[in-house]
C-alpha cells in the first residue's frame, strides 16, 4: 500500500521532517506546501539531486492541496518562530499569526476531502491544534498535536544525563500544555526499573530542577540558533510513522481529554485511527492540580483566538 504523507509549512521544522522522511523512505509520496513558491521548489529540487545517493525513491508533490485527498497523514508544521524571539520565553507570542494562518489552511484541508490523520506542530500547539479540528470538521480522534511528545524526550533527556545513562532508558510523561504551565509528572517516572522518587532520594537528585531544564530546553536551544528544529521534527516524523504502520504506541500527544474539555498532553494509544485509546493515569493530587491549571490555561487562550 502507497505511503503518502503532506507537509505544509516548509520552514527550519517542515523541511527537516521532511529530511527525515525522505532520507529514510518512510513515505513514497511526500506533498510539500508552502506560501514561499522559490523555497518550497527549491527544496523538492534539493531533495531530487540527494536521491542518487540514497538507498529510497519518494516521488515530490509541491503545493498541491488537491493531491491530500488521499493522504494518510499531514503534518502541520506553520509558524513564525521570529515572533517568539522575546525574554517572556511565550509560545503564545506566535497565536495571533499562526491562528489567522492556521485557519485559511484548514479550510483548504477541509476542501480537498483529505480524510486521514492530521499531525500538528504548530505552535501554541494545543490552541492551534483545537483550531484545526474545528475548520476541518476531523473527528477529535484524526486531529493530534506533538504536544509533550517533545517535552517528555527533553525531560529524558535532563535525567538520563544526571545519571550517566542513554535517554531512551527513562520512562515517564511530561502532561499538559506544551508550553509554560506544563510539568513532569514524576509519579510516572521510572529509572533502572524503579520510580525516580525514589532513585532521586539515594542519589540526591534535584526534581526541580530537572523539570525546568525539560520546560526550558527548548529556549535554549531557540536563543542559541533562533528556531528550533530536531527535536520536534523528529517527534513527529515519530507519531506520523506511528499512525502509518498502526504501531498502537503508548504516547504523550496533544490530544482531546472530555474530563477537561481540551487539547493538552496526556498519554495515547496511536494507531491508523489515530488516538486509539486513552491512557488512565493514576497521578498525584499535586498533579492533578497542575494539569487543571494547566487545561484552564489552554482554553482561555483557545477562548481568545476565536474573537480575533
Amino acid at each position: 500500500m502507497s505511503r503518502k504523507i503532506a507537509i505544509i509549512g516548509m520552514g527550519h521544522v517542515g523541511s527537516t521532517a521532511a529530511h527525515y522522511i525522505v532520507a529514510n523512505g518512510f513515505a513514497d509520496d511526500l506533498v510539500l506546501i508552502d506560501t514561499n513558491t522559490s523555497k518550497v521548489e527549491a527544496d523538492a529540487l534539493d531533495f531530487q539531486d540527494a536521491m542518487p545517493n540514497l538507498p529510497y525513491h519518494t516521488n515530490i508533490i509541491i503545493n498541491d492541496y488537491s493531491s491530500l485527498i488521499d493522504a494518510d497523514v499531514i503534518i502541520s508544521a506553520i509558524g513564525n518562530i521570529k515572533l517568539q524571539d522575546s525574554p517572556t520565553n511565550d509560545r503564545f507570542l506566535e497565536l495571533p499569526f499562526t491562528s489567522t494562518q492556521v485557519k485559511d489552511v484548514a479550510a483548504k484541508i477541509k476542501a480537498s476531502g483529505f480524510n486521514g490523520i492530521l499531525v500538528v506542530i504548530t505552535n501554541p500547539v494545543d490552541v492551534i491544534t483545537s483550531i484545526y479540528q474545528a475548520v476541518t470538521g476531523l473527528p477529535k480522534n484524526h486531529v493530534i498535536g506533538t504536544g509533550t511528545l517533545l517535552d517528555s524526550a527533553r525531560m529524558k533527556r535532563a535525567v538520563a544525563s544526571a545519571l550517566h545513562l542513554d535517554s531512551r532508558s527513562v520512562a515517564g510523561y511530561n502532561l499538559g500544555e506544551h508550553g509554560n504551565s506544563q510539568f513532569t509528572a514524576w509519579s510516572t517516572v521510572r529509572v533502572l526499573s524503579q520510580p525516580i522518587t525514589k532513585l532521586a532520594a539515594d542519589r540526591g537528585l534535584d526534581l526541580t530542577k530537572l523539570d525546568a531544564e525539560s520546560r526550558d530546553g527548548g529556549f535554549r536551544v531557540f536563543h542559541g540558533k533562533k528556531y528550533t528544529s530536531y527535536g520536534v521534527a523528529t517527534a513527529a516524523v515519530r507519531l506520523a510513522n506511528t499512525v502509518l504502520n498502526d504501531a498502537l504506541t503508548e504516547l504523550p500527544v496533544s490530544n482531546f481529554r472530555e474530563e477537561y474539555g481540551v487539547y493538552l498532553s496526556y498519554p495515547a494509544v496511536v494507531g491508523r485511527d489515530g488516538i486509539v485509546e486513552q491512557v488512565q493515569l493514576d497521578l498525584t493530587d499535586e498533579e492533578l492540580k497542575k494539569l487543571q491549571v494547566s487545561a484552564d490555561y489552554i482554553k482561555t487562550k483557545y477562548a481568545e483566538s476565536q474573537t480575533d
